[in-house]
């Protein structure tokens, strides 16, 4: 998955940004417009204010893409007049994304890792829309007896990718799991504490990471019912089950386990404050924004409000996403 995904020449992120959107493979809250981002700025603008409005300051950005949200959060936070000290840095390790980003976020700074900003921790906001469902996750089955690892090899008659079992799972990546009726498929990520580790570090006291993305607690993530797990790939807006066709052409992703990923952040020193649906967390967000809307009938207006309800109705997005949160 990670090669699939993320090889800087062939992964399927490694090439030209338009993945996202009506024209892509797949639509996020950013597709929806300026809104999402602005509404964000709000929250960060809070958070500044509250941490006494440092006079040097970061939002760490992960998963920026072709850099649209950033520049939705930039444009929020001028706005609110809050960008005095600001300090914004993407993380991308893919040169190609770097390259769009640096273009169009001339007052942003595109970093490969973001371990070097540990030797100047600052008061930071971290965050990720749709970031935790796309880091790698390891395909586990149970045999009825024990849980096996799948990996891929190539079938030698066909010379297609086949799924292949590797033997039992390690203990630290399927060792919080009940063994399921044989048969029973699902996924787990192990790698989701050393992707966190780097961005806690740059942080200072009273940091904070907020996580966008759909997924579900555990019990329900790994209920019996769900036989087949939440693999799912994504090309222009049809949504497959095999990532082995078209490897490096097609999105790959698998719903958050947040009763992981509060163990995680729990590991690296944070502190889950808020875990909700994204159109609760939205609308409490945008409340000072609904009444500066209040009596006005413009088209510009109604545009705003159309993608508001687009973000926080439970009929669209605003139950699809979860927002978790933590404090450092």
């Amino acid at each position: 998955m990670a090669a699939a995904l993320y090889d800087p020449q062939e992964g399927y992120y490694a090439r030209s940004a338009g993945q996202v959107g009506k024209a892509g493979d797949f639509f996020t809250s950013v597709s929806v417009g300026p809104l999402f981002g602005r509404l964000l700025a709000r929250h960060i603008a809070a958070w500044h204010r509250q941490c006494g409005s440092p006079e040097r300051w970061r939002v760490i950005e992960t998963g920026a893409n072709d850099g649209a949200l950033a520049a939705d959060i930039l444009a929020g936070l001028a706005r609110l007049s809050t960008d005095a000290g600001l300090e914004y840095v993407i993380i991308e390790p893919l040169p190609q994304l770097a390259r769009i980003q640096r273009k169009r976020l001339v007052e942003a700074a595109v970093l490969e890792s973001a371990t070097a900003l540990a030797d100047d921790p600052l008061p930071s906001f971290v965050l990720g829309n749709e970031v935790i469902d796309a880091l790698p996750f390891h395909v586990i089955e149970s045999d009825g007896t024990v849980w096996l690892e799948l990996g891929v090899a190539v079938d030698a008659e066909s010379g297609v990718f086949i799924w292949q079992p590797l033997g039992p799972a390690a203990a630290e990546v399927a060792g919080h799991l009940p063994v399921m009726p044989a048969g029973y498929r699902t996924e787990v990520r192990s790698g989701v504490r050393d992707f966190l580790k780097p961005l806690a570090a740059a942080m200072t006291k009273g940091g904070r990471m907020l996580w966008v993305d759909y997924g579900f607690t555990r019990d329900d993530y790994y209920h019996e019912s769900r036989t087949t797990g939440t693999l799912r790939t994504f090309s222009r807006h049809r949504a497959g089950e095999d990532p082995l066709d078209s490897p490096g052409e097609i999105d790959i992703t698998a719903h958050v386990d947040f009763t992981g990923l509060a163990a995680d952040l729990d590991a690296v020193g944070g502190q889950v404050v808020r875990f909700e649906p994204q159109g609760r967390f939205l609308t409490h967000v945008a409340r000072p924004w609904l009444l500066e809307m209040e009596g006005r009938t413009d088209d510009d207006a109604k545009k705003e409000l159309r993608a508001f309800q687009t973000l926080t109705h439970p009929g669209h997005l605003g139950s699809r996403f979860h927002v978790m949160e933590a404090g450092f």
